[in-house]
């Protein structure tokens, strides 16, 4: 979600973005470092805007990302071949957008929108005092459409925040984000918008779900706060519709919310978490190898890491001294999109790349 992009990347330079935006050749290659021993042919697929959350059809053919291009001034939902090619936007052309799927069909497409609001783009919220960054919670609702954005359906209708849709891969369920009842929490709902049901319940931020491949299990990421000043901070948080830079632990559960388990807590800022198609392993964002002892304070370098279901076999996949996120296996477990400032002719900008994965 742009959320989310935006807290990591502007906490820490970040939790986007702008720069100068450099033409380069669709077929260049990024120039991988060594070090990255899964990642084959890693390859540009933007060039303009700032550019996030790129996820796979069912078919593997086609991404689906959020882009601020095309002088937009809020992310706008965008659809492409694998090759970059065939760009067209699918979202309407006002209003914020944010976290798009498709679903497994390929005959629709799921994102979330402001466009049922008045103005261009939602006003930003007044930060905290001392607040690094803010992330504002958009009054967004969930909508399907057609691929090509035609037969917008409304899903949600919620005064607060829905957003983060990922669809069950038999297409019935969709789980979602929200900010409703007075906290932050996964919700699933049918592919209809009906049937709403809360999976998480306790106080503080839960976010980023995401469905297993056979759609028994979702993983998510969570901080809770523990002493009385953080349920303050947290209240306030809510109360203001805003979220603050926390750190972020990653929880898997059964998709009717049981068996709630931990899956990784390190202090650092752990999100973006999908499935490898096997099942039994999670691909994710993280800057814990960025702990900065000058400042007693994790940095704004993340990276793509590997974990087994259980928590074990950590493996850092990404090697940059930038920023690297929202990973997603294609479907067949052969190719790896991802987000990253890894160009250096646009530092501040987020790209779209795709790779060849090598296990």
């Amino acid at each position: 979600m742009v959320g989310m992009r935006r807290i990591i990347v502007m906490v820490w330079m970040a939790f986007i973005l702008s720069g100068c935006s450099h033409q380069l050749p669709a077929s260049k290659h990024a120039g991988a470092p060594s070090e990255e021993r899964h990642l084959r042919n890693a390859t540009r697929l933007t060039f303009d805007g700032d550019n996030g959350e790129a996820y796979f059809s069912a078919d593997g053919k086609k991404l689906i990302f959020q882009s601020s291009r095309g002088g937009y001034t809020c992310d706008k939902i965008w659809t492409m071949n694998i090759d970059g090619s065939d760009m067209r936007m699918v979202s309407p052309d006002h209003g914020a957008h944010t976290c798009s799927f498709f679903f497994p069909d390929g005959k629709r497409i799921v994102f979330a929108s402001t466009s049922h609001l008045p103005g261009a783009c939602p006003p930003k919220p007044q930060s905290p005092p001392g607040a690094r960054y803010v992330w504002p919670l958009y009054p967004y609702d969930i909508y399907s459409a057609n691929p090509d954005g035609s037969d917008l359906r409304k899903l949600t209708d919620n005064p607060g925040y829905d957003a983060e849709p990922v669809v069950s891969s038999d297409g019935k369920r969709i789980v979602f984000g929200s900010q409703r009842e007075g906290n932050f929490d996964v919700y699933v709902m049918n592919s209809d918008g009906t049937g709403v049901k809360r999976l998480t319940d306790r106080m503080g931020y839960n976010g980023g779900p995401w469905f297993s491949p056979d759609g028994s299990k979702i993983v998510w990421r969570a901080w809770y706060p523990e002493t009385e000043a953080e349920k303050q901070q947290w209240k306030d948080c809510m109360e203001k519709n805003y979220i603050l830079a926390f750190p972020l632990d990653l929880w898997v559960m059964d998709s009717d919310g049981s068996n709630k388990r931990l899956l990784l807590r390190n202090g650092a800022t752990n999100f973006a978490p999908s499935w490898h198609p096997d099942g039994k392993r999670i691909i994710f964002a993280s800057n814990l190898d960025d702990w900065r002892e000058d400042i007693k304070q994790y940095g704004h370098n993340f990276e793509l890491y590997l974990v087994n279901l259980d928590g074990t076999g950590l493996e850092r996949i990404t090697f940059n001294k930038v920023f690297d996120s929202f990973p997603m296996f294609s479907p067949d477990g052969k190719k790896l999109a991802f987000a990253s400032n890894r160009d250096p002719q646009k530092p501040h900008e987020t790209d779209i790349f795709i790779a060849d994965w090598a296990e």
